[in-house]
């Protein structure tokens, strides 16, 4: 996993678009591809594609592989990146917005990823009940928080590997971490 970075109002505003959430998945589930061949899995012109990857690229988010490329064709690869929202009192206006439609998006994907593994779950043979589900809630500070986040990250860290050294029988399995403040104050240590 590549090195924090705060995300600007540029970049947020990059990654708050539905194509280039999708651009970006299609690339880092099934690596590098053309803008034509994105267009074609993605049901949208291939002009439609090569612009939302420059936008991606302008934002470090994608990159080309110029020694795959032949003649006009180009090769788009994701960046393995590890973009973190800014401090709520820092966010200007654009960024507030940017940040909401990502939530929005990024919530609305990962529903639309599982309700697909639960449509192929038949066809998944051992990997059918492969699902480590967890619901709870913890009493922590905001510095406990941070950690508990830092923790979770090393944790996949430890099992992110290159296609190269993915042993055999292994595939690739979502994750998804999501803590919030629980609403109307409920729990210890209130205000």
């Amino acid at each position: 996993m590549a090195d924090p970075r705060t995300a600007d109002s540029k970049a947020l505003k990059a990654l708050a678009n539905p194509l280039r959430q999708r651009i970006l998945e299609l690339l880092a589930a099934s690596g590098p591809a053309t803008s034509t061949t994105l267009a074609e899995r993605l049901g949208v012109t291939s002009g439609g594609t090569s612009y939302n990857l420059r936008v991606l690229a302008e934002n470090g988010f994608v990159e080309e592989l110029p020694e795959r490329a032949r003649g006009r064709e180009r090769w788009w690869r994701a960046v393995p990146h590890d973009v973190r929202l800014p401090p709520e009192a820092e966010r200007d206006d654009p960024a507030k917005a940017a940040i909401g439609e990502l939530h929005r998006l990024w919530l609305a994907g990962d529903t639309e990823l599982y309700e697909r593994f639960e449509r192929e779950r038949p066809r998944l043979g051992e990997w059918a009940d492969a699902i480590p589900y967890s619901r709870g809630a913890i009493t922590v500070t905001l510095d406990e928080l941070g950690d508990f986040f830092e923790a979770y990250l090393a944790l996949l860290r430890r099992y992110q590997r290159p296609a190269d050294e993915t042993p055999e029988g292994a595939r690739r399995v979502e994750t998804r971490m999501l803590a919030f403040p629980a609403p109307g104050g409920e729990g210890a240590g209130q205000d």
